[in-house]
């Protein structure tokens, strides 16, 4: 695979992940309405999406070291598989009540972070078990927060 496209597909689904199940926790703990977790995931499908692909192009050019052909690689390819794989999220919230599609869509990307975590690991030759353990720690601290933080504004703003 070329180099542009793994970046572009490690951020993608790395971000896709964190940022989809961040936003879907914290709006479930906080409204509990399907609604507004759809409508969350197609902003971010969108939004943030345009948003990632936009700053890792940037950061690419300042780097120095790729073609103006490999920076719109991954530009384009950053995109694609946030934008693509933030959307498999709105499967479980479609077909599930919000507590199961919850527990369905963090076990989907704790999958998805783990298998990602180890293929980068062997590739680099370091130890699996430590890149996936500060993988899966830095999205749990990320879910955590976003219940705690949900929770917080449903007690406050209701």
């Amino acid at each position: 695979m070329l180099k542009s496209l793994k970046v572009g597909m490690g951020f993608g689904l790395t971000s896709a992940t964190i940022t989809t199940l961040g936003l879907m926790i914290g709006l479930a703990s906080s409204t509990g309405s399907k609604l507004a977790i759809i409508g969350g995931i197609i902003t971010i499908a969108i939004a943030d999406s345009c948003s990632d692909a936009l700053g890792v192009h940037i950061a690419k050019e300042s780097e120095g070291n790729f073609s103006k052909k490999q920076i719109w690689q991954v530009t384009v390819s950053t995109f694609l598989f946030k934008a693509m794989f933030a959307c498999t999220y709105l499967i479980p919230i479609i077909l599930f009540s919000i507590k199961t599609a919850i527990i369905v869509s963090i076990l989907w990307g704790l999958i998805i972070l783990f298998m990602l975590s180890y293929k980068l690991a062997k590739n680099e030759k370091q130890k699996p078990f430590n890149v996936i353990g500060e993988h899966l720690l830095i999205a749990i601290i990320v879910m955590i927060s976003t219940y705690c933080l949900g929770s917080l504004i449903s007690i406050y703003f209701k």
